[in-house]
């Protein structure tokens, strides 16, 4: 099971400035202050204008949201670390 969820780019880049524990949190980071994080949790038709601003946006950009396992957070830190 992912740890963290972030956006990878169209070069296969991570972004991990949008690092979140799960989908919908990157989606949020992505779409900025424009949904409330309270009417996400508890109104699916919400949730629904979200998921298709986002689908929008990811296809504009070419990026994807994709899982982060903890073996390759791990070594990422060490990368980070030993620069």
């Amino acid at each position: 099971m992912p740890v963290a969820w972030t956006v990878k780019d169209s070069k296969g880049q991570l972004l991990t400035h949008f690092v979140a524990g799960s989908r919908r949190e990157v989606g949020h980071k992505l779409l900025g202050t424009r949904y409330d994080a309270f009417r996400l949790q508890v109104s699916s038709s919400y949730r629904e204008v979200l998921d298709r601003d986002l689908k929008n946006i990811l296809e504009r950009a070419n990026w994807q949201i994709v899982p982060l396992s903890r073996r390759r957070s791990a070594r990422r830190q060490a990368a980070v670390s030993s620069s």
